[in-house]
């Protein structure tokens, strides 16, 4: 079977370390999942974008230190807010209108995750309190808080039972799986997108940690698509609620075919 080609926009238009350093993180997990990864240069026109994303069948928008142009989601920036790279916002446009055209898997990490749910017409909170919760936590912190997951959500399917337990006991219950995450960042989801469920929060302070939903006019489930605030290609080789998330992306991927598009002529 053809390994699925899945398109990963560079993240960064100015910092070339942290292109270095994490880019081949995304790629290894999918690449260990059984993916192939695609860099998508964010220097390329329109057009050379086009002609490297119509031979991929996902997209993963990875992490980046800019923030999202506030603008977009109609606010001024905060001075908290880092400065917005365009080229970056660019290419992750053009992946996501053809993943969305096309219902082609997406799963969107960190940044990602953010302008994922501004595009789809939400908006972000610029700047998190550090207290409770240190959402700035960095690559360094293996586990920075937990996470309540809604356990009938397609992320509660594929969250190992054994790491993200169900919170409290009998009658305490609290109905979530509480996963333990990474943190690197400082803005996150205020109010989702459009078709956007969230099916994850900091149980500190409620901060949104994951979204999912596609298109829908075809059913619910007719189109993956996730996005969270945390960084499991970081935490691949020591969780297996990572690499099931991976494996179930690729393997979206893999079983994608092309929809056909109906053209309308008045």
């Amino acid at each position: 079977m053809t390994k699925p080609r899945i398109a990963i926009p560079v993240p960064t238009s100015h910092d070339f370390e942290y292109n270095e350093r994490c880019w081949g993180q995304y790629a290894s997990a999918l690449e260990q999942s059984g993916a192939e990864a695609v860099k998508i240069e964010l220097g390329l026109t329109p057009a050379e974008i086009a002609n490297v994303i119509n031979s991929c069948q996902g997209v993963l928008l990875p992490g980046s230190p800019a923030d999202v142009n506030p603008q977009k989601y109609g606010q001024e920036a905060e001075p908290e807010c880092a400065a917005a790279d365009a080229k970056r916002e660019n290419v992750d446009e053009l992946l996501i209108q053809d993943a969305h055209n096309l219902y082609k898997p997406v799963l969107a990490i960190c940044f990602g995750n953010q302008f994922l749910n501004v595009w789809r017409g939400g908006t972000l909170v610029q700047d998190l309190m550090v207290m409770p919760v240190n959402h700035r936590a960095g690559g360094a912190v293996a586990v920075a808080h937990t996470v309540a997951v809604a356990p009938e959500s397609m992320l509660g399917e594929m969250v190992a039972e054994e790491e993200a337990p169900m919170a409290g006991d009998g009658e305490n219950a609290g109905g979530f799986r509480r996963l333990p995450i990474n943190s690197s960042h400082h803005q996150a989801i205020g109010i989702p997108g459009d078709g956007l469920r969230v099916v994850a929060r900091c149980p500190q302070d409620g901060v949104i940690e994951a979204v999912e939903g596609g298109q829908a006019t075809e059913g619910a489930t007719a189109h993956f698509v996730l996005g969270l605030q945390w960084h499991p290609e970081r935490s691949f080789d020591r969780s297996e609620s990572s690499r099931r998330i991976f494996a179930r992306f690729v393997a979206e991927a893999t079983a994608w075919v092309p929809r056909p598009i109906r053209v309308s002529v008045a």
